[in-house]
């Protein structure tokens, strides 16, 4: 008898619960002025209400001017100011509402705005909310407000539980800082961020593009963490494989793959890591970092540990530096130093610290060195303390230059000749005709000189101021006597192509470059006794000619 009872039991809360539920899916009339009843041309049963029409189901509430309710079918047609409550947070207003009830699907057209608290406002023409979803989407154009930023699009929808908004298909989005356009993007209400999740393309206030692959953009602290993109300024055009961009700060900072291109200055910089200060004008660039400066049919490359470009309004004051391990690749023109520094208004190279410069067969050193850059070819070249030129002829002995101060003059990339200004030494070899065997050597100090350049090779050398000059036959040399003091042949260190362009990661592999090859050779021996090979020596020597001027 007492299973019976709880059997029952179970039955009639079985019954209570399906009644329950069946209460919560059909939509109650709460309030009208007139109903009118009547069947429909498909024999469907309806009730027309007229005036203050307000129905509900559960939590929501549809307020009208006028409804048609099909009571089995569970389904409301909705006229005139119609307006939509659920709880206290959302609100939809439309002319026109088609509202079922048994999978809580709200279709509203004309004029339909959607209110969510202190969150942001769509607007439409076309939307379907989706009660169970929590899902408001739209088909045919929307504008989503909210109180910083207006983000319109063909197609989107709201997720109301989770406030993440998605727009497609002709994405524009508007704030006092950016406009941006893409074709796929999200916005999540709450927290502000915007996702991208397409090519994004968003052009701020002071005219810089920025585009995105794929990353998201706080709106609220303006900083954006993005998958491969790219920041175009009015002088520069930074990209990387990730971007990291800080709008208050006014900081970028680009990572992996990094490349900048200059605008004015037919210059690309490319590295591994870049930072960006944008109202300064600065830009660093580390971590293999390369600069390639366009040169007609030559291309001048920079390679240092750091390149900082420094932008100015003043062309006078607009620079590029470089630090540690600072390489120098042109055809024409090799170099190492510990620093450097470009003036690309003036086109001078300033190399200091232990710089090292190679002209052909040509090793100039000094305190500190600058180059100057006519018509895309060396013109001047200025060395400033220390200065020393050494070059190697075709028995491999070491002809040698030096001085307080030289400056050695090109023309068309090649050495023409080199003024000597303070404490002037210079060894030269002197060879047979065929250039094959030793005849003797030049040894000549004077305050200063002009050693005039033939093919790259010392042709004549002028004197002034009371010269000392002796030639000294070959059984005669002692190795000390062939080098001066401060010698020191760094052949080893001279980049070479291959190297600097393996640094440059734009480079296309397959290209074909003209640019005649330097190849670093191995280092010239410097035996213990002056080189004599084995050629004869002449016995009417040629002798390098001296000028002694008055």
């Amino acid at each position: 008898m007492i299973k019976l009872v709880i059997k029952y039991s179970f039955i009639l809360l079985a019954i209570c619960l399906a009644s329950v539920t069946q209460a919560q899916k059909k939509v109650k009339l709460k309030k009208a002025d007139k109903l009118i009843g009547g069947v429909d041309k498909s024999g469907k049963r309806f009730d027309r209400f007229v005036g203050n029409v307000v129905f509900e189901q559960n939590e929501t509430t549809i307020y009208c001017d006028s409804a048609i309710l099909y009571k089995k079918e569970n389904i409301v047609n909705a006229f005139g100011h119609v307006r939509i409550t659920e709880g206290d947070s959302v609100t939809i207003t439309s002319k026109r509402l088609t509202y079922t009830g048994d999978n809580k699907m709200a279709k509203l057209r004309e004029d339909v705005v959607f209110k969510k608290l202190k969150s942001v406002t769509l607007y439409t023409d076309f939307l379907d909310y989706d009660r169970i979803r929590q899902q408001a989407r739209y088909y045919n154009g929307g504008k989503l407000v909210d109180s910083a930023n207006v983000l319109t699009s063909e197609k989107g929808y709201y997720q109301v539980n989770t406030n993440m908004a998605s727009f497609k298909k002709n994405v524009v989005g508007k704030n006092p800082d950016y406009t941006l356009e893409s074709d796929t993007l999200q916005y999540h209400t709450k927290t502000n961020i915007v996702y991208f999740r397409d090519h994004t393309v968003l052009t701020d206030v002071e005219g810089n593009v920025f585009e995105y692959e794929e990353g998201e953009y706080n709106t609220n602290i303006r900083k954006s963490n993005l998958a491969k993109g790219e920041v175009e300024t009015e002088t520069y055009t930074l990209t990387g494989n990730q971007l990291f961009l800080d709008d208050i700060r006014k900081l970028y900072r680009a990572v992996g793959e990094v490349e900048m291109i200059s605008k004015e200055q037919d210059v690309i910089i490319t590295g591994e890591n870049s930072i960006y200060y944008r109202d300064k004008g600065i830009a660093k660039v580390y971590g293999k970092a390369l600069m390639k400066k366009i040169m007609d049919l030559d291309t001048l490359f920079l390679t240092a540990d750091t390149l900082v470009a420094i932008e100015s309004k003043d062309p006078a004051k607009k620079r590029l530096l470089a630090y540690k391990n600072v390489q120098i690749y042109k055809s024409d023109l090799q170099g190492i130093a510990d620093s450097l520094a470009y003036v690309t208004a003036d086109s001078m190279l300033f190399f200091y610290d232990d710089p090292v410069l190679w002209t052909e067969g040509n090793q100039m050193t000094a305190d500190s060195i600058n180059v100057v850059i006519a018509n895309n070819s060396i013109d001047r070249l200025n060395m400033d303390q220390n200065s020393f030129v050494v070059s190697t002829d075709s028995i491999d002995n070491f002809n040698q230059i030096k001085g307080r101060e030289m400056v050695a003059f090109f023309n068309s990339g090649k050495i023409k000749k080199v003024d000597v200004t303070g404490n002037g030494e210079s060894l030269f070899f002197a060879l047979n005709d065929e250039e094959t065997a030793l005849v003797g050597m030049n040894k000549i100090f004077c305050s200063s000189m002009t050693i005039n350049f033939k093919l790259n090779k010392a042709d004549n050398i002028s004197f002034y101021v009371n010269p000392d000059a002796s030639f000294i036959p070959p059984h005669e040399l002692k190795a000390p006597e062939t080098r001066l003091k401060g010698f020191n042949w760094r052949i080893e260190q001279r980049p070479v192509k291959e190297e600097i362009y393996a640094l440059d990661h734009t480079r296309n592999k397959e290209e074909v470059d003209n640019t005649p090859p330097v190849t670093k050779p191995t280092n010239v021996e410097i035996p213990g006794e002056v080189q004599m090979k084995s050629a004869p020596i002449s016995r009417e020597p040629k002798k390098t000619p001296i000028k002694k001027d008055n």
